[in-house]
């Protein structure tokens, strides 16, 4: 009999969690960075939201590591890979095009929560994958109210908020009554459909639906440590700016090189992240 009634138990916790865990509704965002090559990176991003709790996230990216979570999905995933990027070379020899494989386009993750009153930000930086988590207070918003503008039909008025080295503007739909937004922008009144930050960043929306998908938590977390955000972003930039000499250092023999548009071999520009990153406060005295 308590077996049972343990059983019932830890069902009813189970789905209570589900419960807890279910999205209300899935936003798909464009998103635009500069990068360091003069150009702009474009990329489709996710958020699933309830009124309590949100998920951000690219949806290549989650499929990716939702089967690499698993020895039988890990296999699968390498089996995929084999077959779209492999080349055997008349001579017998084989190479790997990863640009033509089902790859992550973003490591990036971000999880809020209003009951914990924290974020989490889950990504790579460097060669290391890494999470931090900072307070919900971090973000603070000056709504300009005489503001609007009107994105997927939501009319959405303007806020403002300076944010670890940028300048961020803000459209939220009071009408969708849901304080979160792309990537880590949070804390207004309303969903956020449209912002942007000085330097050339930028999130708008391009669909909106209902939805119960759950939003599962992070898979891997084991293969993540708790970083600091300011450090992980100076070894990142170090990384990017260092990576062959840091390969070869650990004796992978590696060349690594840029080409144009036209596919000729250029020098590789310095990435700065005063122009390149979206949180610049980490090179700002």
């Amino acid at each position: 009999m308590n077996k049972l009634l343990t059983s019932i138990f830890m069902c009813l916790v189970a789905i209570s969690a589900m419960a807890q865990n279910k999205a209300e509704i899935i936003v798909s965002y464009d998103s635009s960075f500069p990068n360091k090559f003069g150009k702009i990176n474009t990329g489709k991003m996710s958020l699933l939201a309830s009124t309590t709790e949100a998920k951000y996230f690219n949806d290549l990216s989650l499929w990716v590591d939702s089967l690499k979570s698993t020895p039988e999905g890990k296999a699968q995933y390498m089996e995929i890979i084999k077959k779209a990027c492999m080349t055997v070379e008349p001579d017998g020899s084989v190479s790997f095009d990863m640009r033509k494989g089902p790859t992550k386009p973003t490591n990036s993750y971000v999880f809020t929560d209003l009951a914990q009153d924290c974020l989490t930000h889950y990504n790579k930086f460097g060669e290391d994958n890494g999470y931090y988590t900072e307070p919900l207070s971090e973000m603070q918003w000056t709504i300009v109210e005489d503001s609007t503008a009107t994105v997927l039909g939501y009319e959405c008025i303007m806020a403002e908020s300076d944010y670890h080295g940028r300048h961020w503007k803000a459209w939220f739909a009071t009408e969708l009554p849901m304080p979160f937004g792309p990537w880590k922008l949070h804390g207004l009144p309303g969903l956020i459909l449209k912002a942007e930050a000085n330097g050339g960043f930028s999130f708008v929306a391009t669909g909106l639906e209902r939805t119960d998908r759950i939003m599962t938590p992070m898979y891997m977390q084991g293969d993540y440590s708790k970083v600091d955000r300011k450090e992980a972003l100076k070894n990142a930039e170090y990384f990017a700016n260092n990576e062959e000499s840091i390969m070869n250092a650990q004796g992978q023999n590696v060349k690594i090189y840029s080409t144009d548009d036209q596919g000729n071999k250029i020098e590789t520009p310095k990435y700065d992240g005063l122009k390149h990153n979206i949180e610049p406060d980490y090179k700002m005295k």
